[in-house]
């Protein structure tokens, strides 16, 4: 597996993990309608590749095709996390954090801060990230569930503190 910045020609393949990954993965904790509000077919192709070429943006790819993402601000939030499910639990999910922790460290970053799915959760928790807060958030009138997470970093070493 490779990781590498987004490139202007990954909107599409990225935004494929996007639904699979919820379709697929998310849809064990979400209920179907949860899932199609949101990995709605109706996202805008242009607004999806607009909103990555935005963001410091990371791809992981396995034999030149894109097989999950992420990305951190500088902030330290990161907004997305998305794994395919054809190589869910292999590795791919921490190699993306720990490059968001990389980044991190590089902008002197003191905490990570998330609003991760019941999917994602575990994943975050597996990295250091403590939920802080349950939230409920509605997405096309529907509801979901999420979870603001943060995560204390050593602004010296870019990694995870006892506290936290």
């Amino acid at each position: 597996m490779d990781l590498r910045p987004y490139r202007d020609d990954d909107a599409a393949a990225t935004l494929d993990v996007f639904r699979r990954a919820i379709r697929v993965l998310a849809s064990r904790d979400y209920t179907a309608e949860q899932v199609a509000a949101w990995a709605s077919p109706d996202i805008d192709p242009t607004g999806w590749a607009a909103r990555r070429s935005a963001s410091r943006t990371q791809v992981a790819e396995v034999d030149g095709r894109v097989v999950g993402f992420t990305d951190v601000d500088n902030t330290g939030y990161v907004d997305m996390l998305f794994v395919d499910p054809d190589v869910a639990r292999r590795g791919t999910a921490s190699a993306l954090l720990r490059w968001v922790r990389a980044t991190a460290a590089e902008l002197g970053l003191r905490e990570l801060t998330t609003n991760a799915s019941l999917t994602a959760r575990p994943v975050f928790e597996a990295h250091g990230f403590a939920v802080v807060a349950e939230q409920h958030p509605v997405l096309d009138g529907v509801e979901l569930t999420n979870f603001r997470m943060r995560c204390v970093l050593d602004p010296a070493a870019g990694m995870a503190s006892d506290a936290g």
